[in-house]
């Protein structure tokens, strides 16, 4: 038996130049486009990107597919020093404008903290938080009334009147005693009016760069993305072994998520047969006994008959054909657990002995080390990509065939329409701009404080983890899943139906075709795999329940929902 072709493009995928069309490169796909344009709009997931990919350098990152996981890490990384260098100069310009205005411009502190943490508590959930800081927020605009108010009627207040209001939460500043002293009524609003400035153009600043250097044509030159030029030995070393691990055909993972980088699980199913002679073989033949590469070849030429457009009565009008199943991608992957690994940078090494760890897993069935055929869609330019694991194993008369299908739905609605919130800003009067940064300004000094101490605190980390010399470990996050959305539209689910149960036909027909050859029955084998394809039979979920096979009150393990399919 010839064995199928070992992958030579990125992500390990074996092409027929002459059927179908090759998919876009993943550090030029739409969806990472969104990913890098998370990292600017997003802090909190920016901070995961860091911490995964450059922080833990000991882990091996998760599979990337339809993206570049080293394009991302350097537009966060350049995301965090610039929102780094906007945190110092808002903060700066609060302590500049309280100097200025003889701590004037201090006693706004307090109101805004109160604001603050009236939008910290209100997407918490529960009623009491709600009417928490409903209260909180009624209160800070009355303690910031009271302030402006003092600072307007020609900048004096007596001694402890605001004290009266505001409790012992303000203190004025009074270098030469008797009151509160103002450095002239002028002073407060011009100082607040730089205060906003800064604000506004660290918001100017998030949409120029998604509007310039994240747009489509810019982004499409790969060679001249400014977030990769520098960033030190530790960027470039670790930029390497992740172009290296991210699409290469050998998976080192994590034995509490293997399939991280996939997406979520989407209906596992596994259906196992006895190998029974054909009666109408005759008295003088026998069954021809079959391999688990033997079978896994039947199925591949159906497969690769998916990328081809059916007649369209001429070679333009089927070339023209959209269907994302033209860029089907097909290959191998051998599975083997990162924790045997001495250093992080022999995964490099183990990727070099690839054909020798295909041919000794193919046929072993082992539990730590797995092979696997891999069949990939990415459809709406990468936001929707379904990967379907297959694979099968004979032991003592039996044939096991394994699916795994798994879904990464598209990428967050915030990220998607980054270039269109970009234009809108930018597009914006000045007056729609100055509203923005004023109503953004009061959260500016807890949030740009904040920014520092995550900035400070990630600095910690690498400084005193030890993670450049710790064991290598397998994928915990992948940054494509942390930024996937809950749930995708209808015509979303009607293609991920559509891409899952071509290809499960297709992987059916290859088994059935196999044993047929061979000499063994498949009538049994058939039906039961209908029965599967239909969702009647299909691996539950083990969160929360014993682990079972089949049966109705099936749950579906993924988020999907929706699903045309039925569960």
């Amino acid at each position: 038996m010839t064995e199928i072709p070992i992958p030579q493009q990125p992500g390990g995928s074996w092409s027929d130049p002459s059927a179908g069309r090759p998919p876009v490169h993943p550090s030029l796909s739409e969806a990472g486009r969104f990913l890098c344009a998370g990292t600017y709009l997003d802090a909190g997931y920016r901070d995961r990107v860091i911490d995964e990919l450059y922080v833990h350098e000991e882990r091996i990152v998760a599979p990337s597919y339809g993206y570049d996981a080293s394009r991302v890490l350097a537009h966060a990384l350049r995301a965090r020093r610039a929102e780094l260098g906007w945190a110092a100069g808002v903060l700066g310009a609060w302590f500049v404008g309280s100097l200025l205005t003889g701590g004037a411009l201090a006693a706004l502190i307090l109101p805004f903290l109160l604001l603050s943490l009236a939008d910290w508590l209100r997407p918490r959930g529960g009623a009491v938080l709600r009417v928490l800081s409903v209260i909180l927020r009624i209160y800070a605009w009355c303690v910031l009334a009271v302030i402006l108010l003092a600072l307007g009627f020609g900048g004096f207040a007596p001694a402890g009147g605001l004290d009266e209001v505001g409790g012992s939460f303000f203190v004025p500043f009074s270098p030469g005693g008797g009151g509160l002293v103002v450095a002239g009524f002028w002073w407060p609003p011009v100082v607040f009016a730089g205060v906003v400035t800064v604000v506004g153009l660290q918001r100017g600043h998030v949409f120029r760069t998604i509007a310039g250097d994240l747009a489509e044509h810019r982004y499409a030159d790969h060679a001249n993305d400014p977030a990769e030029a520098g960033d030190g030995a530790r960027f470039q070393r670790v930029r390497q072994r992740i172009r290296a691990e991210q699409h290469a055909p050998m998976i080192m993972y994590d034995v509490n998520d293997p399939f991280c980088g996939a997406g979520d699980s989407f209906r596992p199913w596994q259906l196992s047969v006895e190998l029974r002679p054909r009666e109408d073989l005759g008295p003088d033949r026998k069954p021809v006994p079959v391999t688990n590469a033997h079978i896994l070849a039947r199925i591949v030429p159906l497969l690769e008959r998916l990328r081809v457009p059916s007649p369209h009565g001429s070679p333009a009008q089927a070339d023209a054909v959209g269907d994302r199943m033209r860029e089907l991608v097909l290959d191998e992957c051998v599975f083997l657990p990162a924790s045997g690994l001495p250093h992080r940078d022999t995964a490099q090494v183990v990727h070099g002995q690839f054909g020798e760890q295909r041919a000794a897993s193919i046929e072993e069935g082992g539990e730590r080390r797995r092979h696997f055929l891999r069949v990939r869609v990415g459809g709406w330019d990468e936001n929707l990509v379904v990967t379907v694991f297959v694979r099968v194993h004979t032991q003592g008369g039996m044939m096991m065939l394994e699916v795994a299908p798994h879904v990464l739905l598209p990428v967050r609605t915030a990220f998607h329409n980054a270039d269109a919130d970009a234009q809108r800003y930018r597009n914006n009067n000045g007056f729609g701009k100055a509203v923005w940064a004023l109503r953004h300004t009061p959260g500016s000094l807890v949030a740009s404080a904040t920014t520092l101490g995550r900035g400070l605190a990630s600095w910690w980390r690498i400084a005193t983890g030890g993670h450049g010399g710790a064991r290598p470990e397998g994928p915990w996050v992948s940054v494509r899943e942390l930024a996937s959305q809950d749930n995708g539209s209808l015509f979303h689910l009607m293609d991920l139906d559509r891409f899952l149960k071509s290809i499960q036909d297709r992987v059916v027909g290859g088994v059935v075709v196999a044993l047929h050859e061979a000499g063994w029955h498949t009538e049994e084998f058939a039906q039961r795999a209908v029965h599967v394809a239909e969702g009647g039979v299909f691996i539950q979920s083990v969160n929360g329940s014993s682990f079972s096979v089949g049966g109705g009150n099936n749950t579906n393990s993924t988020k999907v929902r929706g699903s045309t399919g039925g569960n």
